[in-house]
């Protein structure tokens, strides 16, 4: 176990100047992912700031959408009546996730700055320039199934691992942060990276700044939507692919779409111009196939046995059926793995 000190916060600004007060600082509520990345030493903190105690557990009404408080558990958020009524694509995503028991513990905004799961990020025997920046990535020409095909570098291949904000991004969620120049707004398009010449920058967090709440927009697509994630196994499994779709429908019409995809890139992938082009088309199969060719045309693959040249077919079927879900409101369950 390497040294590190532990501090309690009792405030926002108590954790903000906790964190600057020691070099390699680090937020922990759950816990869930920087307990294990401190494990397998590919996090060494010199500082832990504990900021369970921060009131800000809270599931508000707001603007109207709703507030969700950064300490909010992920169970909390999935079983609150207004998100399950008003966002059920969120709710359905964030019990996509994990067990019971670490969404009991996993907070909204851990869940946020949750680290990839690449396996030689992890590794710490191999090169990773997320790990150490500038060692290489072992990922390409490596084993790459389960990495990005969206939105790559010549540095990583890495894919973020929430499902929680793959609906954010579908549903344009806004994160409330708080650091020692004061507090912003990032809209959650702005959030996260791509890991281009710095791959082990995952956020455009500034030093020092904590996330404090996520702002769900009145805006919910509660009855068009999906949430469809393929894993190699039913339960407690990453995504290969996971589709977040929303829809407005005017009569047979699309009036809105969004669409984000999960398990593809170093970030939740959107495609603005394919959301577009279904915008006053015919909610069908035929549109929805289009769309999702425009999407799979931007992959990039790594080849070989244990490559994810698959991911583009498992994708491209997966946008097509989880649009067509969402236009018949007949949301994927949980529990159905299937994919045609």
């Amino acid at each position: 176990m390497n040294r590190f000190e532990y501090v309690r916060a009792g405030t926002v600004a108590e954790a903000v100047q906790a964190f600057a007060g020691a070099e390699g600082s680090r937020f922990i509520a759950g816990g869930t992912n920087l307990i294990d990345l401190m494990k397998y030493d590919v996090e060494r903190p010199g500082r832990l700031v504990d900021i369970t105690r921060l009131p800000l557990d809270r599931i508000e009404e707001r603007d109207g959408g709703l507030r969700l408080g950064a300490l909010a558990t992920n169970a909390a958020v999935a079983y609150d009546a207004r998100v399950q009524s008003r966002y059920p694509l969120l709710a359905n995503a964030i019990l996509a996730g994990a067990s019971a028991q670490l969404r009991n513990a996993a907070s909204t905004g851990g869940n946020l700055l949750q680290r990839t799961r690449c396996y030689y990020f992890y590794d710490t025997a191999t090169p990773c320039n997320k790990r150490e920046p500038g060692s290489g990535c072992s990922a390409i020409g490596g084993i790459a199934r389960i990495h990005a095909i969206f939105g790559t570098s010549a540095h990583c291949i890495a894919t973020h691992p929430s499902d929680m904000c793959v609906a954010l991004a579908a549903l344009e969620a806004v994160v409330q942060v708080s650091g020692p120049k004061g507090e912003r707004s990032i809209p959650i398009a702005d959030f996260h990276r791509l890991p281009g010449n710095t791959p082990e920058q995952d956020t455009n967090l500034k030093p020092g700044e904590i996330v404090v709440a996520v702002d769900l927009p009145a805006r919910d697509f509660g009855s068009h939507y999906t949430y469809l994630k393929l894993r190699d196994r039913l339960s407690y499994a990453f995504a290969l692919v996971s589709v977040a779709a929303g829809l407005e429908l005017d009569g047979d019409q699309v009036k809105t779409a969004r669409l984000a995809l999960g398990g593809v890139a170093h970030k939740p992938w959107r495609n603005r111009k394919a959301e577009a082009l279904l915008q006053g088309k015919p909610a069908n199969r035929e549109s929805f196939q289009a769309a999702a060719d425009l999407i799979v045309a931007e992959a990039k693959t790594q080849g070989g046995p244990q490559g994810n040249a698959f991911k583009v077919e498992l994708a491209r079927r997966a946008i097509v059926r989880g649009l067509e879900q969402a236009a018949a409101g007949t949301p994927q369950s949980i529990s159905d793995k299937r994919i045609q």
